[in-house]
């Protein structure tokens, strides 16, 4: 069995964000191995031998504009994993970065994407919940232009106060919200979403500083702990464990998944779901039989 031939990437056109380090690194490594043409965008110098490399702070709408008036006509894969994190007065800095960009620039190339192309995003375990805020979403993801956003962002300053999580419970929704519509179904374009546990990268001292609340690296680095690897005695996930799966989700392997939500958290999420769904039949249980003694 050719493997190449298996991925569907072998000559390919892919582009792919975030490509100078973590996850993002880890995927485009394996997307030049499986033969794909890739073209790669970062803020920060990209170092891979990829087709093209683009430096672009892609929370700004003029940039992204730039970078896309040079991103290749025909598209087969787009995969669109950047992110940072959050720290205080930067809400509206975060949902640029990690939703609003990823939704641009997933409409403004959309005509390039190939019948039965794949887009595919780096969310997080942190969207989870996203149905909580699923109609506020989508009344966001429904504002015309980048403009229309920035001023509904700007209206509604509780809900990005939860800075991080909102951008990725608005890429969550995003994903189940577009999946079947027109523009995609309608050409066979596939969209899903990785949702990452504790990943060791390059990022993992900012997410430990905007985790504590003074700021310190080290209680940061406990309180995750405690969140996602202490009840399981765990581990860190590394960068190939999120970005290979990723490659694997926008290849021809996946051909027939789309509007998946997938959390690679060694079943941390699944865990969680458990304990509320037992919790709330349990809640029910006893509901039930204080009405049948009353």
């Amino acid at each position: 069995m050719d493997l190449k031939k298996l991925f569907g990437y072998e000559g390919k056109t892919v582009v792919i964000t975030g490509a100078a380090s973590g996850m993002s690194k880890a995927g485009t490594e394996l997307l030049l191995a499986l033969g794909a043409e890739v073209y790669a965008i970062d803020i920060n110098p990209i170092d891979l031998p990829v087709k093209r490399k683009f430096q672009v702070d892609l929370s700004k709408k003029e940039e992204i504009d730039a970078v896309i008036s040079e991103l290749p006509q025909k598209i087969d894969a787009l995969f669109l994993c950047h992110g940072i994190a959050y720290f205080p007065g930067k809400e509206l800095l975060v949902q640029k970065v990690n939703f609003y960009s990823q939704k641009y620039m997933t409409e403004q190339l959309l005509e390039r994407i190939s019948d039965h192309g794949s887009i595919t995003y780096i969310s997080s375990v942190g969207g989870f919940g996203w149905q909580q805020v699923y109609s506020q979403a989508v009344e966001l993801i429904n504002q015309p232009t980048w403009e229309d956003a920035m001023k509904w962002y700007e209206e509604h300053p509780d809900l990005i106060q939860n800075a991080y999580v909102f951008a990725k419970q608005c890429l969550e929704s995003y994903v189940t919200y577009k999946c079947m519509s027109k523009e995609f179904i309608g050409r066979k374009i596939r969209m899903n979403a990785i949702n990452p546990g504790d990943t060791t990268t390059g990022l993992t001292e900012d997410f430990n500083k905007s985790t504590s609340p003074k700021g310190d690296v080290k209680e940061g680095e406990e309180m995750i702990s405690n969140i996602f690897l202490k009840s399981w005695n765990g581990y860190a996930a590394s960068p190939q464990d999120m970005g290979y799966p990723m490659v694997v989700i926008g290849s021809d392997i996946c051909s027939y998944m789309s509007g998946q939500l997938i959390y690679i958290d060694y079943g941390l999420t699944s865990s969680w779901t458990s304990g509320a769904l037992l919790q709330a039949n349990q809640k029910s249980i006893e509901e039930l039989s204080k009405e049948a003694n009353s």
